[in-house]
């Protein structure tokens, strides 16, 4: 395991058994997010990165009981704290690495990546193998509950140019990896980049 992982498996296994408690009132905003993605009755989605899985009850009810919804996380401890919170019945867990996902190519309809994007050790990279998953025209949504100024006033740190969330970098960024962006909000309450794969 990289360098990179094991960082970010330490930072949030270190945060995941009270992860949910420091963000009680996100649902709406997931719920919105996962709107704005258009699925479905019967569509395969994945929540790459899921965390404590906050996305895996809208995306149920999005795709309905035919379809299929997969959360995929790096960090055992935020599968055991979405185990606790009763959200894998919404959907399947998997421990896996959005860098190198156990699925096959063009398998799903829409992933779902909530506050993903900046724990990406290779972002061009990461995100064509998460186009690898996803059929052409199906659709991917980066999500963040609140924007980049407030996340960046709430760590203490201020945005600089070369911020890959930035719209100019982050457009360029999903091009490169097989994505046009179709959509970009950034609002205090909500960061949501949406894109379709194109083949």
């Amino acid at each position: 395991m990289s360098d990179d992982h094991t960082r970010v498996q330490e930072f949030f296994a270190a945060r995941a058994a009270d992860w949910d408690s420091h963000f009680p009132d996100d649902g709406p905003a997931y719920a919105a997010a996962v709107a704005a993605l258009g699925l479905r009755e019967g569509d395969r989605v994945l929540d790459a990165g899921c965390g404590t899985a906050r996305a895996l009850p809208p995306l149920r009810a999005a795709v309905g009981p035919s379809g299929t919804v997969l959360g995929a996380d790096l960090t055992p401890a935020m599968l055991h704290a979405a185990v606790r919170a009763g959200r894998d019945r919404d959907g399947t867990l998997l421990l896996a690495d959005a860098a190198a996902l156990p699925l096959r190519t063009a398998c799903l309809d829409a992933v779902f990546a909530a506050g993903l994007i900046a724990h990406l050790p290779d972002p061009e990279e990461n995100l064509r193998e998460i186009a690898r998953v996803v059929r052409p025209g199906g659709s991917l949504a980066l999500f963040h509950p609140v924007g980049r100024a407030a996340l960046a006033a709430r760590q203490g740190r201020t945005i600089t140019p070369d911020d890959l969330r930035a719209e100019p970098n982050l457009r360029a960024l999903l091009a490169r990896s097989g994505w046009r962006m179709t959509s970009y909000v950034d609002e205090d309450a909500r960061f949501l980049a949406l894109a379709v794969h194109e083949d």
